[in-house]
């Protein structure tokens, strides 16, 4: 018999799945902790910080139905496999009710059911309706942009001297992954909220992608630009510079939804979950550069 778990986070090696870890063990014990991921070496480095890890895919529900087993409330974060990923949570969901998982959280896209993305939203759809059809007491975290999204592009901005993008002057409203990730943490280990609940997460501050450039140029005292670009040409350039088609088209089309404000939000239950201001983008970027 599987030992119980009050929590467990899927995804847990990933980019924000290490964050929620973290957050999680800076308020629980490590040994109510247990982390879900796909490599046997994965599964070692969390074992070496006390939490309990299994090993099981997306793609394998009697893996994952065994991994769920003892444990009271589970994070889904969604899978990367954008086309692939409304049925793997489907198998994540089946798999949770059938091991007697009493709540589900899932990480979802900001105003997931309203937004003009067109390529990211309608998978997280599918998964919260998935959920609502379970009868899984769940909630839904939905995500904005992480700062890191832009950070992670700063070296050939740097080298071109050009920020490129689509998004025209439509104002970003992130955060930096690690408050999103302690809103998950809060969320879990705190009193559960009524099923159904919907968190629509984004940061306090926004910024278009010119001010962004700008504030590069100012913290590097080197002139960075911002070209805007259609849709096309910006995935085109994407692709040029060795993206797959599909992820090149996807971040076309995010950059193209926030040109008509679908990653703006004045919403601040996130800064209301973690207990503070959201992380301010440009101490990201800061630290990003040094």
């Amino acid at each position: 018999m599987s030992e119980g778990l009050t929590y467990m986070v899927t995804g847990a090696s990933g980019q924000l799945g290490a964050l929620v870890i973290e957050a999680l063990l800076a308020r629980v014990p490590a040994s109510a902790i247990g982390a879900l991921v796909r490599r046997e070496d994965a599964a070692e480095a969390l074992r070496a910080k006390g939490v309990t890890a299994r090993v099981a895919g997306y793609d394998d529900p009697a893996a994952l139905e065994t991994a769920f087993a003892g444990v009271e409330r589970l994070l889904l974060i969604s899978s990367n496999e954008i086309g692939s990923r409304a049925d793997q949570h489907r198998n994540v969901i089946a798999a949770a009710e059938a091991a007697g998982v009493g709540f589900v959280a899932y990480t979802s896209i900001l105003r997931a059911d309203r937004s003009p993305l067109t390529v990211l939203p309608g998978e997280h759809v599918a998964t919260e309706q998935a959920l609502a059809a379970s009868g899984l007491p769940h909630a839904v975290l939905r995500n904005g942009w992480y700062t890191e999204n832009y950070t992670g592009t700063l070296a050939p901005a740097l080298e071109h001297g050009a920020m490129i993008g689509t998004a025209g002057e439509g104002r970003i409203s992130s955060a930096a992954r690690a408050d999103y990730a302690e809103a998950a943490a809060a969320v879990l280990t705190g009193t559960l909220p009524p099923s159904g609940t919907v968190f629509e997460l984004a940061g306090d501050h926004a910024f278009t992608l010119p001010e962004f450039a700008g504030a590069v140029s100012e913290l590097t005292g080197k002139e960075i630009g911002y070209v805007d670009m259609s849709p096309e040409a910006f995935s085109g350039a994407l692709t040029g510079a060795g993206l797959p088609q599909p992820v090149a088209e996807m971040l076309a089309d995010s950059e193209k939804g926030a040109s008509l404000g679908g990653l703006y939000s004045e919403d601040r239950t996130l800064s209301e979950l973690i207990g503070r201001p959201t992380t301010p983008w440009r101490e990201t970027l800061a630290a990003a550069l040094a």
